[in-house]
C-alpha cells in the first residue's frame, strides 16, 4: 500500500496524531491496509472502493475508509459543475504529505433531471474502468454513506458486474444531525421515516401522519413548504432544523424559528411527535387520507 504515513502537516494535534498515539486505531488501520493487499492479490484488475467520507468533520471518517483512501493510487469524488468539491475538502487533512496520486473530479449538474447526470455516470464508469483494467485501485468518495442517497449507487450499478467493488460505510448525515441536535431519532416501537423535502406538500403530509418520527432531507429551497406542512399537522413543537452538521459553520434551531432563511443543500429537519424520543406519551397516528392533506393546499 502507498502513502501510509501517520504524520500531518500544520500546527496543533491533528486526527493523525491521535491515531498514531493510540494502539487500537493503529492496529485497525493496519488491518485495513492488509485487507487492501489481500483484495489486490486476489484480483488481476484493480478494485473500486466506494468510501463514505462522513458528514463533514474530517475526524468522523472511519478507520477502514481512511486506510482504503490512503492505499489507493486513484481518487475520485463528486464535484459541482463549477467550484471546489466538498467531499474532497472533507478528506483533505488525511491526504497531506501523502505524495502524488491521480484525481478524478466527477462534475455533476445539481438538478433533479435524469440527464445529463446519467451521461456523467457513464463517462465516469469508462474512465474509472480504464484505471481498474490497468491494475490500479480507485477510491470513490461520497459524503456520508455511499448507499444512503449517495451518488456512488449509480456508479456501483455500472461497475459491480465487471470489476471487484467494495463498499466502506460511513457516518451518515442522518445520525450526525441527530447527535448534533441531541435528539435521538427513535426509540422502542417508533416508526422512523426518511422523507425528501422534494415531495409535494400533500404527499409529505400524508407520510408524516403515518409515523412517530421523521428525518426530512434535501431541505434547501423547500424549507417554507416543510414548515407549513409540519405546522398544519400540529407537530412543530417537536421539529428541529439543522444545517452543515459537524462542520465549522453548523447551525441549528427549532423549526419554528427557521422562517425567512434560505436553507443550504446540506440541511435537515428532524421531527418527533413526542417532542423527544425518550418521552412516553404520543399523539396517535392518523391514517393516510384522514382529514385531507393537512397542509392548507388544494389537491390533498
Amino acid at each position: 500500500p502507498r502513502n501510509m504515513t501517520h504524520g500531518c502537516r500544520g500546527q496543533g494535534r491533528s486526527i493523525h496524531d491521535v491515531y498514531a498515539e493510540s494502539r487500537a486505531p493503529r492496529q485497525a488501520l493496519q488491518a485495513g491496509w492488509k485487507q487492501c493487499d489481500y483484495i489486490r492479490a486476489m484480483n488481476t484488475t484493480g478494485t473500486l472502493f466506494g468510501i463514505g467520507a462522513g458528514p463533514g468533520a474530517p475526524d468522523l471518517m472511519t478507520l477502514r475508509g481512511l486506510a482504503m483512501l490512503r492505499a489507493a493510487p486513484v481518487l475520485a469524488y463528486p464535484a459541482p459543475e463549477h467550484g471546489e468539491s466538498l467531499t474532497r475538502a472533507i478528506v483533505a487533512p488525511h491526504l497531506e504529505g501523502g505524495g502524488a496520486r491521480i484525481e478524478i473530479a466527477v462534475r455533476m449538474p445539481m438538478t433533479a433531471a435524469r440527464f445529463p447526470a446519467q451521461e456523467v455516470y457513464d463517462r465516469t464508469a469508462r474512465e474509472i474502468g480504464g484505471h481498474l483494467e490497468a491494475g490500479r485501485d480507485v477510491a470513490y468518495l461520497c459524503e456520508g454513506d455511499p448507499f444512503f442517497y449517495g451518488s456512488f449507487a449509480f456508479l456501483y450499478q455500472r461497475m459491480v458486474d465487471r470489476y471487484p467493488v467494495r463498499v466502506v460505510p460511513g457516518v451518515s448525515s442522518l445520525t450526525a444531525c441527530a447527535a448534533a441536535l441531541g435528539a435521538p431519532l427513535a426509540t422502542r416501537d417508533d416508526v422512523l421515516a426518511v422523507l425528501p423535502a422534494t415531495l409535494d406538500a400533500p404527499e409529505l403530509s400524508a407520510r408524516l401522519r403515518q409515523v412517530e418520527a421523521a428525518a426530512i432531507i434535501k431541505v434547501g429551497r423547500h424549507l417554507a413548504k416543510v414548515r407549513a406542512v409540519v405546522a398544519a399537522l400540529g407537530i412543530e413543537e417537536g421539529a428541529r432544523y439543522i444545517e452543515h452538521a459537524t462542520m465549522a459553520d453548523e447551525r441549528s434551531m427549532p423549526l419554528a424559528e427557521a422562517g425567512g432563511r434560505r436553507a443550504p443543500y446540506f440541511s435537515m429537519v428532524l421531527v418527533h411527535r413526542r417532542g423527544f424520543a425518550w418521552e412516553q406519551a404520543s399523539p396517535p397516528r392518523r391514517p393516510v387520507g384522514a382529514g385531507g392533506s393537512g397542509t392548507g393546499t388544494s389537491g390533498g
